[in-house]
């Protein structure tokens, strides 16, 4: 099993299943800021030119979220995914909630923050998103209070993917108001094997946190 990654995007949610698994896989570094992503090598590997992908035999994996379930699905002993129906409705639906309504003013952020080039940027639309995304949050602080875990009693992939995305808000200052949030952030990040937080990722690409 291979695992194509850069260490601060989020491979690390697909690095963190790995490691809560015990799976051997082989990291494979794609430098994005190299441009190896836009290689014809890598781009026959995925099309789409992002990351992270994950390689088992013959099957070719891309995002981040549908890697996950497909781990955790190939290793059911974990229980990553609920196997009473209503919990894992509830799962799928915070996997959603947090790629559509929390990640996606994050993703807003970054582009024109940094990601766009400056004359493409939209510095408008950076508070919009923000507020975007405070609003989505409260909703998730307000959920999480009293709880472990976002659903049910044990862990499961949502955790992890919210984890991460919890932790990416984290960087740049969005969680300031949402103590439920950070302490479950951090909680998550606690676990024995969980993987390097989004800072101590762009520190070892030599790249400090916004």
């Amino acid at each position: 099993m291979k695992l194509y990654e850069f260490a601060p995007t989020r491979s690390i949610r697909v690095r963190w299943v790995l490691q809560e698994l015990g799976v051997e896989f082989e990291a494979i570094t794609v430098n994005l800021r190299a441009g190896e992503h836009r290689t014809p090598a890598f781009l026959a590997i995925n099309p789409t030119g992002k990351l992270p992908v994950l390689v088992d035999g013959e099957h070719i994996i891309t995002e981040s979220v549908a890697i996950a379930l497909y781990l955790a699905e190939k290793y059911p002993d974990h229980h990553f995914i609920p196997k009473n129906l209503p919990l894992r409705a509830q799962m799928y639906r915070w996997l959603l909630f947090a790629t559509t309504e929390l990640e996606q003013p994050l993703w807003r952020i970054a582009r024109h923050t940094s990601l766009y080039p400056e004359a493409s940027r939209l510095p408008a639309d950076i508070p919009l998103a923000r507020q975007d995304f405070t609003n989505m949050a409260a909703v998730l602080e307000n959920h999480l209070s009293g709880r472990q875990f976002v659903v049910g009693e044990q862990v499961t992939i949502a955790d992890f993917v919210l984890a991460y995305t919890l932790d990416w808000a984290n960087e740049i200052q969005l969680l300031a108001t949402f103590p439920t949030l950070v302490d479950y952030m951090e909680r998550m990040y606690k676990r024995p094997k969980a993987p390097m937080r989004i800072a101590a990722a762009l520190a070892s690409i030599g790249r400090s946190p916004q």
